[in-house]
Formats: C-alpha cells, sequence, structure tokens
C-alpha cells in the first residue's frame, strides 16, 4: 500500500512542478490529459479566465457508445480527433500540451497524435 501511496504523491509533485510554468492563455490555452486506468479524458483549458473551452473523454455520451468495443490505445485516438474537431470548430487551433505528469507514451501519445493530424498544433 505504501508503494502506491509513493507512487501517486510522486505524480503530484511532478504535476505542481509542469504547472509552475505551463500556463494557459487565450491565445494558446493548455490542454490537460487525464488519464484513469479505465478512461482518459481530456480538457482545453483558459487559465487566464479559469475556465474550460472544449472538453471530451471516454466517458461522455458521445464517445462512450463509440469506444465501448475498442482497446484503449484506439479509445485514445477516437478521443484525440473528437477534441481536435470540436476545438477548431471554437476556432482554437494551438494549444500548449498538458500530459499531467505522466510519460509522453501509450494513450498520451496516441491522443497527441490523433489531435495533430486533425490539425490542431502544439
Amino acid at each position: 500500500m505504501d508503494r502506491i501511496i509513493a507512487k501517486r504523491e510522486s505524480l503530484l509533485a511532478k504535476k505542481r512542478r509542469i504547472r509552475k510554468s505551463l500556463s494557459g492563455s487565450a491565445e494558446r490555452p493548455r490542454l490537460s490529459v487525464f488519464r484513469s486506468e479505465k478512461h482518459i479524458t481530456c480538457q482545453i483549458i483558459d487559465d487566464a479566465r479559469g475556465i474550460t473551452l472544449v472538453a471530451t473523454g471516454t466517458s461522455t455520451e458521445a464517445i462512450a457508445a463509440q469506444v465501448k468495443e475498442l482497446k484503449p490505445i484506439e479509445a485514445a485516438k477516437v478521443v484525440g480527433e473528437a477534441l481536435a474537431t470540436a476545438a477548431l470548430a471554437k476556432g482554437i487551433s494551438s494549444v500548449a500540451f498538458d500530459r499531467n505528469g505522466r510519460r509522453y507514451a501509450g494513450r498520451i501519445q496516441a491522443l497527441a497524435d490523433a489531435a495533430r493530424a486533425k490539425g490542431l498544433s502544439f
């Protein structure tokens, strides 16, 4: 149990370190990705105003039906494409990528690559 708590505390410390220097603005909002064991969610945030501009994930109704039978990496690709489409519709073309202390690999990388392929730049 101590190992699980230590891992969680380590992740939170990384998140705090990253957020000291990474911030979203009106011109370039922050794309924050949260990964759990079962789901992946992401949101585009304007930190200057403190609002979420676009949000989506595997737990949202529109995407849950699409990703029900998919593997996790394929589901992350669907989420990345949906996020990029919604962001471009709102006029957001450039974002700062915040991986929330996680490594840029697996589902995080699949989501980012799919968003880039749809036209989002970061």
